[in-house]
């Protein structure tokens, strides 16, 4: 019989053991060995029933055995060790506090619509969301100052199983907060703190607020699901990019909206500070924006002022290659929502659907697109590796028209990778035990083979491929019988992969551009690779594919049916149900990391860089991450076929690529033994790759990078807006409505140049002048530059520098002569031309509001 109500009944500790809580609801033993040795030593057998699941682990203790571990002097003073540990691990001075500099935020908002941070707390569906977790927790190893934003899915993604026909299956199980490493943030009298959103039809949507303590840093998740909200209020915060539509939006309202309006309840009951800085993770957040010019503008600011303050402020990361993976929504209906959410106060419905509004060239003018929301509303934007920073600014461009795409305002920072979390603890003792922390940090120890011998690390390669061929071989038999089969037709499964072959890994998404069943382009050939008597290949293969997209579900049943061949089952398996849980054994176990997105779609990618941790090697693409960091030595590329546009015939001949690298130069290597059996070359590499990569892919040095070129700037540039009442704020928004209104009259009127004579030579300085009307702006209001370079047979300049002119003479009704030299310093064909754009300090682009004024 099903109960129609449920709650958990939670174990009362000991008083000597009281601090077990604490230190299982703080998510930092998911990257710290010493807190998981202290719990999983209570009882290891139950340790490993619950999955290393703390909370699980805590409420399934019987009392006898509490009490016998309450009285044991040596194991309560463990217990207090590791609580004081975690006490000063967050509260004593680290890297940040080191920091010296007024600009420094006190406070830093990172708003995010997933969070993966350990497979007990299922808040993620991919790799968007296991960044923004690497992101909360080296925060909080450097000492950064952030508080997470984010939404409690009740069912989180889905669970991932096989049918009878190998076609996917989705199920939502019920997640109990009760049951998560999750405290409700309370008021004072005890009762849930709430948050409030208006909607549509006299409705209100209610929220409670569940804190994930994350190190240091807190973690606000958003739950719909109470007794105050309506049947379709409380469905929400249901499921993880589970719905479309009007759903969809409403779970974006509530992060961005009902998010700031959390920390705003957080401040108020903890004592922290308000956020200097707002972060958003791509443009499902945007909202908070909105809300903020809401706020400030019933704090007696006027609308343009409030919009410099937010602008200046916020930071906004994308993370898509392409306008197909970005919100979109009916105009009308964002209205109806805005209507309900700004009521009476002073912020115009239209105002706020003008921030994403497709009014650009070849955009819908009835849609409301979130990523030009999140750009309009960030001075500060970027991409997620150098690549993909070049593929958005030539995306968003139209944004931007009359700029150069190499001058839209977005820029990069490469993602990184949390180590404590993905390196595998074999990999981390060989390691702390032979080498010093600068060596470490440096990787420097990785190139003496003194510190740790070719044959020590072999044989802890060896052992972290032999743990992932015993979890695959558990995971394909509890697969197979969930698709029906007996014990009795499973025992080929104790076959299934070798630890001594090479082993491929690809996991990931599955939308169709990641190319799960590249592989199999040539069936044949691929048979070859993993059958080959001498030196044969396996493949772990995992991923789930959005519920509803079907293309994607097709590619996992044909990689499916590919691997249930008796002749090959037992060298490529499909692992359902892709997690973090089976990822802490899946990267460390491979050999080599496969990636073979169509370029340039993938963003970054990090997988591959938690492989590389764990000193195996990369096979991929010249896409994402690996585009500016592969070496020639960390790993091989695949060949890509960027101007063929018959998508068969570009897979074809990429696959044909893959096998030929795989054939002719992986396998080799890795097989290339000397008389002891260990493949030197190969080991080289990998030294190489631990040395060169492991610094490079550190999510501390992600973040350390988002502190210095993006925080800080837009703390300090928050500051100076908000000094003296908003006096910077009300100047630069008056400053732009009158460049706004008297751009029309600006025009370069006539250009010319002297200096050279004759041929020109390197060397040579190139006179410019210029002669410019500026209406109603005056010279300081404009920059007047010379762009120049190199150019092409069409005079198109491919590349170019920029100088500015200074004004030489004033003339009347707004005119004025600007000179300037420019060097010659290459040889080959050149060209130049002017232009006037808007100048002001408190921009952070020339190309900010879009305004250019050319010659010709």
């Amino acid at each position: 019989m099903r109960a129609i109500r449920r709650f958990t009944v939670r174990t009362v500790l000991p008083a000597p053991l009281a601090a077990l809580d604490t230190l299982a609801r703080n998510l930092r033993w998911s990257w710290h060995p010493a807190t998981r040795a202290v719990l999983a030593d209570v009882d290891r057998a139950l340790w490993d029933e619950v999955q290393g699941d703390p909370v699980a682990f805590l409420g399934a203790l019987g009392r006898e055995r509490l009490a016998a571990l309450a009285a044991d002097e040596r194991f309560v003073a463990r217990v207090r060790a590791a609580a004081a540990d975690l006490t000063a691990y967050r509260h004593e001075p680290r890297w940040y506090q080191r920091l010296s500099g007024a600009a420094l935020p006190a406070t830093v908002a990172y708003f995010s619509p997933e969070f993966g941070l350990a497979a007990a707390l299922p808040q993620y569906s991919g790799g968007l969301g296991i960044l923004a977790g690497d992101h909360l927790k080296s925060a909080s190893d450097l000492g950064v100052p952030l508080v997470g934003v984010g939404l409690l899915y009740r069912s989180g993604y889905f669970r991932q199983a096989l049918d009878r026909a190998g076609w996917q299956t989705e199920t939502y199980p019920v997640l109990d907060p009760d049951d998560l490493p999750l405290t409700l943030l309370r008021e004072e009298d005890g009762t849930p703190a709430a948050v409030r959103l208006a909607l549509p039809g006299a409705r209100t949507l209610h929220a409670q607020v569940w804190v994930a303590q994350v190190g240091r840093v807190p973690l606000l998740l958003l739950d719909s699901d109470v007794p105050a909200n309506d049947d379709a209020g409380r469905r929400v915060t249901d499921r993880l990019y589970g719905g479309g539509g009007e759903h969809r939006l409403q779970q974006e309202l509530l992060l961005g909206v009902g998010g700031v309006r959390a920390l705003r309840a957080w401040a108020r009951l903890t004592g922290a500070s308000a956020p200097d800085v707002f972060h958003t993770n791509e443009g499902h957040a945007g909202f908070l924006g909105v809300e903020r010019i809401r706020e400030l503008v019933a704090d007696g600011a006027d609308v343009p002022t409030a919009l410099e303050l937010v602008r200046a402020t916020t930071v906004f990361t994308t993370h898509t290659p392409v306008p197909a993976g970005i919100d979109r929504f009916e105009a009308d209906v964002v209205g109806r929502y805005v209507d309900a959410l700004v009521g009476d106060d002073d912020l115009p419905t239209a105002t706020v659907l003008a921030l994403g509004a497709e009014d650009h060239e070849g955009g819908d003018p009835l849609t409301f697109n979130m990523a030009l929301m999140g750009l309009r509303l960030a001075a500060r934007a970027n991409g997620v590796s150098l690549l993909h920073g070049r593929v958005s600014r030539e995306m968003f461009a139209p944004l931007w028209p009359g700029f150069d795409a190499a001058e839209v305002p977005i820029g990069s920072i490469t993602n990184g990778v949390h180590a404590p979390t993905w390196v595998a603890p074999e990999l981390t003792e060989l390691a702390a035990g032979r080498m010093t922390p600068q060596e470490l940090a440096t990787g420097r120890g990785w190139t003496s083979r003194q510190a740790v011998t070719d044959e020590q690390l072999w044989d802890v390669r060896g052992r972290l491929r032999a743990r992932l061929v015993a979890d695959a071989r558990d995971r394909v038999r509890a697969s197979w019988r969930q698709r029906g089969a007996t014990d009795a037709a499973l025992g080929w499964v104790d076959e299934v992969l070798s630890p001594d072959v090479l082993t491929i890994g690809f996991a990931r998404r599955v939308p169709t551009y990641k190319r799960l069943t590249l592989m199999l382009a040539d069936p044949g050939r691929f048979r070859s690779l993993l059958l080959d008597p001498e030196r044969p290949v396996q493949v772990v293969v995992a991923g789930k594919a959005h519920p509803d997209d079907v293309p994607g579900k097709k590619l996992i049943a044909e990689l499916v049916a590919f691997a249930d061949q008796h002749d090959v089952r037992h060298r490529i398996v499909f692992l359902p149900d892709y997690d973090m849980r089976m990822a802490s054994t899946l990267y460390p176990g491979c050999d080599l990391w496969l990636n073979n997105p169509l370029r340039p779609l993938e963003a970054c990618g990090t997988s591959g860089m938690k492989v590389a941790l764990n000193g195996g090697l990369n096979l991929s693409v010249r896409d994402g991450w690996w585009d500016e960091w592969y070496d020639g030595e960390n790993g091989w590329v695949i060949p890509t076929a960027d101007g063929v546009d018959d998508p068969e015939a570009r897979d074809a001949l990429e696959a044909a690529a893959l096998y030929d690298v795989l054939e002719q130069q992986v396998v080799p290597r890795f097989y290339d033994r000397d008389e002891d059996g260990v493949p030197r070359r190969w080991l080289g590499m990998v030294r190489h790759t631990l040395a060169t990569l492991g610094p490079k892919v550190q999510a501390t040095r992600m973040v350390a990078d988002y502190v210095a070129h993006l925080y800080v700037p837009a703390a300090a540039a928050g500051a100076e807006l908000a000094a003296d009442d908003r006096a910077g704020a009300q100047e630069l928004a008056a400053w732009k409505a009158r460049v706004r209104e008297a751009w029309p009259a600006v025009h370069v009127d006539h250009v010319d140049s002297g200096g050279v004579e004759g041929s020109a030579q390197v060397g040579d300085r190139l006179h410019v002048q210029a002669w410019v009307g500026l209406g109603e702006l005056a010279p300081e209001d404009v920059e007047v530059q010379v762009l120049h370079g190199p150019v092409g047979p069409d005079d198109e300049l491919t590349s170019f520098r920029t100088d500015a002119l200074e004004v030489t003479e004033t003339f009347e009704a707004g005119r004025y002569a600007f000179e300037g030299d420019v060097p010659l310093e290459a040889t080959g064909a050149f060209g130049w031309t002017v232009r006037v754009v808007p100048r002001h300090p408190g921009l952070t682009s020339p190309a900010e509001l879009g305004l250019v004024a050319s010659a010709g």
